[in-house]
């Protein structure tokens, strides 16, 4: 072929090459016109919501400074301001992702009429968005996310991210609009405070603490670019998969490393680096420091228990949702910072206590060991802790006798238990009743042991009587004739107080203990048989510390509270959950009850705790053990701080506490080494004042 004939062809080709270019220009030039004309009529008011974020729960420090016991969310994000983004992240996205963002308008027509071209040809979504576009994706996808219907959810989703024109369109009219009302700052701002790094990870803050241990202000330009990289593609570009072979410690991360290259090469070309900082970040190698963020109450250790019930209470309360959809999805959108009653002083010392007191497992024993600490007069709760390791994974409380996922403090409908036997710390239910209804402290009833007490009276179910019922007393000597009140206190005689239950009124002695907020932790009735008045009843530990605080507090019960302070999203104040406090006994009564308490702690079956405390200031307590020794406690109270501890059968027949020796001594005396450690702790912060002295005529 000569010379000449393969010129000619080559002219006819490019002439040819020439006339399909023009006419793909014509066609991509009309189709944007006509998507402009289009999108243009199409509704343009984007509503966004608050984004979901992590939610916070405190305790609050000696010097009143809060400390982190746990966090919780669904997507990992703290949303910060521009200022405290760094202005490398900035440009490494514009670069990036929209080099042309703060030129063009919200849309980047050509690139988007090319993906939408690319869209109906292939059926496979095409790049080409504008940093706006992608803004607006991401909060319509946000939105599925406060849907608390998991199906709804998913089908919000499904249509958010659809490969289809119609979406396309939709996208650009909205990012239309919401250009006319933000500035380019904070749609870029909002752009990457929403956008995902991989898996729970959202926002620049959350990924450059998570993958860099650092902030998003004090990124460095490698760090920034390789944040920017895992956006186009969190799978293949995050960084927390170290064992990957396409991404991993071992080839120096290369994936990332790739991308990151590549736009660092894009922020040099758009002339946002020099060359010496971009040729100094590409030599840098990828080493990422990934920091997990607390999350789930097993982040609060010894606190775990409390914090579970912090969390059971915030999605029963009324300030998270007026019913239980509203509260679940407001709390996976999160951003809450709730500050809660807990003493980290007190709880410190309830967690050294217990650990060395009361073992997490013993060889054919389900061993409890509980304690709680409750304000007197607040209702706040001080301290909570017991003997387990905390776990919500079944699986592991099955296989793990130390751990469980069932507070033992609390009622059963608050993540609980059942409850327990209280032994004779319900018994001040019968002296309170006893001295309302105008006895003395120092008047006798007879106490003489015997298989058949005969009628009891009833109000509420007639009268009664319970063939069989022989209650021992704990030692031979205390099977006296008749005892007064007072000796039955101080001693804790079973028969003085079933012989005052005999003068008095079950029906009464139960509408008693309920005046001080008792009740069974499986929200069964309280039963009121002549065994109850020794302490048969299934109750929560938290109940009867709680009941005993309104005894120290003048006969005033305050039901109890954990939470001080909710900061809600946007820094607004929500209101917290708040003690209810009843008069369950006139103050006259309650002085009465808190002389023969006392007395208790001084001389009765408390005395080796009160004098283990230090300091010392006047307190009331009550001991209790259930049938065989399966269950002791010590329940009592400074005018300050109320304090239970006791030592539990959770499941199974149990041991005799007395015959049971852990490595710190007797079993059956480890409340006495425990309520001690609590309440020196608690006298050293809050002190103690006297109590009120009785009228004569109740005590004489």
């Amino acid at each position: 072929m000569s010379t000449e004939l393969r010129s000619r062809k080559r002219r006819r080709r490019t002439r040819r090459r020439s006339i399909v270019l023009i006419s793909a220009s014509v066609i991509v030039a009309l189709l944007a016109t006509t998507v402009v004309a289009f999108v243009v009529s199409l509704p343009d008011d984007l509503v966004i919501g608050r984004l979901s974020q992590k939610s916070n729960v405190y305790a609050t420090r000696s010097d009143g400074t809060p400390q982190l016991l746990a966090s919780f969310y669904d997507q990992n994000r703290a949303e910060v301001d521009s200022e405290a983004i760094s202005p490398f992240v900035k440009d490494a996205a514009t670069s990036a992702e929209d080099p042309g963002f703060y030129d063009h308008g919200a849309v980047d027509i050509w690139g988007t009429v090319a993906g939408l071209v690319s869209t109906l040809v292939t059926g496979t979504a095409r790049g080409g968005s504008s940093i706006t576009q992608q803004y607006v994706k991401n909060v319509l996808v946000q939105k599925c996310e406060t849907l608390a219907d998991e199906k709804k959810r998913a089908s919000c989703y499904d249509t958010a991210t659809e490969t289809s024109p119609d979406r396309k369109l939709k996208e650009m009219s909205l990012a239309i609009g919401l250009e006319k009302k933000s500035s380019k700052a904070d749609i870029l701002r909002q752009y990457l405070n929403i956008t995902g790094f991989g898996g729970s990870v959202y926002g620049i803050e959350a990924a450059a603490n998570y993958y860099f241990n650092t902030t998003a202000a004090a990124l460095t330009l490698p760090q920034a670019a390789s944040l920017v990289a895992i956006v186009n593609n969190p799978v293949k570009f995050q960084l927390d998969k170290p064992e990957s072979t396409t991404n991993g410690a071992a080839n120096g991360y290369a994936a990332n490393k790739e991308r990151r290259d590549y736009i660092l090469g894009e922020m040099r070309k758009h002339k946002k680096i020099s060359r010496a900082d971009h040729d100094a970040a590409v030599a840098s190698p990828v080493t990422p420091t990934i920091t997990e963020p607390s999350t789930g109450c097993q982040t609060a250790a010894g606190s775990a228990y409390f914090c579970d019930l912090v969390l059971r209470t915030l999605r029963n309360d009324p300030a998270f949702g007026a019913d239980r959809a509203t509260r679940l999805a407001n709390f996976r959108l999160g951003g809450y910072n709730v500050y809660t009653t807990l003493d980290l002083d007190l709880q410190a010392a309830a967690e050294t206590t217990m650990a060395k007191n009361v073992p997490k497992s013993y060889d054919g024993w389900d061993v409890g060991g509980v304690i709680s600490s409750v304000g007197v007069g607040t209702g706040r709760v001080l301290a909570m802790t017991q003997n387990k390791d905390y776990t919500q994974d079944p699986a592991v409380a099955a296989a793990n006798p130390n751990a469980t996922g069932i507070n033992f403090n609390t009622d059963s409908d608050q993540g609980g238990s059942k409850g327990f036997q209280t032994g004779s710390t319900y018994k001040v239910f019968t002296l309170a009743e006893w001295l309302k209804e105008g006895n003395s402290l120092a008047d006798s009833v007879s106490s003489r042991q015997r298989s058949d007490w005969g009628v009891f009276q009833d109000s509420c179910n007639g009268p009664q009587s319970f063939p069989g019922f022989d209650p021992n007393n704990d030692a031979s000597y205390e099977n006296g004739s008749y005892y007064s009140a007072l000796q039955s206190t101080i001693s804790s005689i079973n028969t003085g107080f079933i012989g005052m239950a005999k003068k008095l009124d079950l029906c009464g002695i139960r509408k008693m203990a309920e005046g001080f907020g008792v009740h069974r932790a499986d929200r069964d009735p309280l039963q009121q048989g002549a065994a109850s008045v020794l302490g048969t009843n299934e109750i929560a530990p938290l109940t009867m510390a709680a009941a005993y605080a309104g005894i120290a507090n003048n006969g005033t019960t305050c039901t109890p509270i954990l939470i001080d302070r909710i900061v809600g999203p946007g820094g607004a104040e929500i209101p917290a959950p708040k003690s209810t406090c009843t008069q369950s006994v006139t103050p006259d009564v309650a002085a009465a009850m808190a002389y023969a308490m006392h007395r208790v702690m001084t001389s009765g079956t408390g005395a080796a705790s009160n004098r283990a405390t230090d300091p010392e200031v006047p307190m009331i307590g009550k001991t209790g053990t259930t049938d065989g020794n399966k269950d002791t406690w010590l329940a009592g109270a400074s005018s300050k701080v109320a304090t239970i501890v006791g030592v539990v059968t959770v499941s199974g027949t149990g041991e005799d506490q007395r015959e049971t020796y852990f490595d710190s001594g007797q079993a059956a005396t480890a409340r006495h080494r425990m309520w001690p450690d609590m309440m020196s702790v608690a006298n050293a912060k809050y002190g103690g004042d006297d109590f009120p002295d009785p009228p004569r005529s109740m005590i004489r």
